[in-house]
């Protein structure tokens, strides 16, 4: 099984499950997030996915973007 392209799932994912994959566990996925990104993608997502050091900055930098572009608003 292979973790689908985070660039595929991240935008569409919770703010808990986006929390998840920014917290302590990463780059593990909790079973929580797992199953948001099989409902997304309709991949396989399997128990020991991780996120590679790309899909973790991926997911900081677009954090981060989503952060200035409220605090402009």
């Amino acid at each position: 099984m292979t973790l689908p392209p985070i660039r595929e799932w991240w935008s569409a994912l919770s703010l808990e499950a986006r929390v998840d994959v920014l917290g302590e566990s990463a780059p593990q996925l909790s079973e929580r997030t797992r199953e948001e990104i099989r409902t997304i993608t309709g991949a396989v997502v399997g128990m020991k996915e991780t996120l590679s050091d790309e899909d973790l900055e991926y997911a900081r930098s677009e954090t981060r973007s989503e952060i200035a572009d409220e605090d402009s608003d």
